[in-house]
């Protein structure tokens, strides 16, 4: 676990965002994108410290420049939506977090409450003087503290995912893989109906309000064999397999008193995957690029092929390289992380056994529920000091990790399901990395590592490095990628695509305004179906 970061800043780096402030307003303004990132950064910078008064202010003064470009607008309207949202999941003083861990701790003392808040357990912000908490850190103190845990007054189990303890799923796997000489094994065949329903009158009646709901990537060797099934409404825009992050889009108008309601429903073949990586085999990447990856899915020894191919030698590097550099806001080498790594990597040379410590290292930062992604500014560097972490967050800390080392690594999410009866279904957040030969293979780091039992092979233990189950759906390829058909408003989520994105002529509807779910069959398995 690491140390919580200082919310409040020091009286110097307030000074530095005025000066920043200053050249906000000095600069031109007809600019590039990347211009006006830059010149709100200081803004950024107030807001991550709790200034909200003072960014308003300076946002409302860059806004009232006249020629101000279209994107530096769009740029600093979202940071006055940013803060609206961050009050949204801030929303409890100290009182109500005692008073909602006192419902399960009925004797709590004020002396353990303290000790706890000043161990920064309890999310918190200084926003304008006011010390405000994490709607759900009272729930997530029983996930970072096993002192509170025994606390309990009932001792009801905290329970995880089906998959994140050894299971006969992952057994199977692991000996199907290895005894068929493949990396893509048990298809099992799903339908999946996706829900998406509206609050009443949160939308004027008679208003077209307009939904997207995620949908699978086509990838073979993981999830194939897609046909569409239905929609409500009938009508509706499948994005193409190119769409980084798929959707379906629909849309119909809003009735006054009654909820709006959207679905699609699907089937898809989902495969599992294991590849069993030979350490000795595996070569840094300027290495390999001079010699051409060679991978077969058959009974020999040649490796199995990756589900993202690389296009031969030439053009290894430069398919490569978008996934070896930093991408703010949220994959960037900061001091921090590099003395992290340092310290983690320490002279390690291979790829796998770095890519092993890291993901060891990053797996032990505890899983807690997070706030939403559009309100963090650099979802890496949180992670990496919140002192706990959730899929996504975790996710991001290890590709940063990872290409910081020159491992090639990549984005994936949907969502994860269960057939033992529990109804489990949860959205999740995964990864790809790359290492020659083996081209790309899948990460789940939290998921994280398992602990294999008697007469289980110790290779077990590293699944999730090289392997995923077959209970997941996986509707990005990457992360914060452009809709198709494009958005008119901000997205509830600028990050990932699980839960859908809803809007209307009038603005975007925030997650507070509708809700969503799924629901799944398993089906007999049938391959050879059109792919939509």
């Amino acid at each position: 676990m690491h140390s919580r970061l200082p919310v409040a800043v020091k009286p110097r780096g307030r000074r530095l965002a005025l000066a920043l402030l200053a050249l906000l307003f000095a600069g031109p303004l007809l600019a590039s994108p990347q211009d006006d990132n830059r010149a709100v950064a200081p803004i950024i910078a107030q807001i991550d410290a709790g200034h909200f008064h003072e960014a308003q202010a300076a946002i409302d003064r860059a806004l009232a420049q006249p020629q101000l470009s279209a994107e530096r607008r769009r740029a600093l309207t979202f940071q006055r939506e940013r803060m609206r949202r961050i009050l949204l999941d801030f929303t409890l003083d100290a009182d109500d977090v005692e008073a909602r861990v006192r419902k399960q701790i009925p004797d709590l003392t004020d002396a353990e409450f303290a000790k706890w808040n000043a161990a920064g357990l309890f999310e918190h912000q200084v926003i304008d003087g006011r010390t405000l908490y994490f709607k759900r850190s009272p729930g997530n103190l029983f996930r970072l503290s096993p002192e509170a845990v025994a606390r309990r007054a009932v001792q009801t189990p905290i329970t995880d995912g089906p998959m994140e303890s050894l299971n006969d799923t992952q057994r199977a796997i692991y000996h199907a893989a290895l005894a068929e000489h493949r990396s893509g094994v048990l298809p099992r065949r799903v339908r999946m109906t996706q829900t998406l329903t509206v609050d009443a009158d949160a939308v004027p009646a008679g208003e077209t309000v307009r939904a997207w709901i995620p949908y699978p990537q086509a990838v073979p060797g993981q999830q194939q064999d897609i046909r569409y099934i239905a929609s409500v409404p009938a009508q509706h825009r499948i994005a193409p397999a190119s769409a980084l992050q798929r959707t379906v889009y629909l849309e119909q108008p809003a009735v006054a008193g009654k909820k709006t309601e959207f679905s699609v429903t699907y089937e898809l073949t989902l495969f599992a995957q294991y590849h069993a990586i030979d350490p000795a085999r595996v070569t840094p990447l300027s290495a390999a690029s001079a010699e051409a990856v060679q991978c077969r899915d058959g009974h020999d020894d040649a490796a199995p092929c990756s589900i993202f191919p690389v296009h031969g030698t030439a053009h290894a590097e430069a398919e490569l390289a978008p996934y070896l550099a930093e991408r703010p806001p949220h994959i960037v080498f900061t001091d921090a992380m590099r003395a992290f790594s340092r310290k983690v990597v320490g002279d390690e040379k291979n790829p796998y056994r770095i890519a092993q410590k890291l993901f060891a290292a990053v797996d032990k930062i505890p899983w807690a529920g997070a706030r939403e992604y559009s309100t963090i500014s650099n979802i890496s560097d949180y992670a990496l000091h919140a002192g706990h972490a959730d899929c996504g967050q975790q996710t991001l800390l290890l590709m940063t990790l990872l290409r910081l080392n020159g491992i090639p690594t990549r984005w994936q999410s949907g969502m994860v399901f269960s057939d033992d009866g529990t109804d489990y279904s949860n959205i999740h957040d995964w990864g790809y990395l790359y290492l020659a030969p083996y081209g790309w293979v899948p990460m789940d780091v939290t998921t994280g590592r398992l602990q294999p039992g008697a007469g289980d092979d110790q290779a077990l233990a590293w699944f999730y490095l090289g392997g995923l189950d077959n209970y997941r759906i996986a509707f990005n390829n990457d992360y914060g990628r452009t809709f198709v058909p494009p958005k008119q408003h901000f997205r509830s989520d600028n990050v990932d695509s699980q839960r859908g994105e809803v809007e209307w002529r009038g603005g975007n509807l925030y997650f507070d305004q509708w809700d969503y779910g799924f629901d799944w069959q398993i089906q007999a398995a049938t391959q050879g179906r059109k792919s939509n």
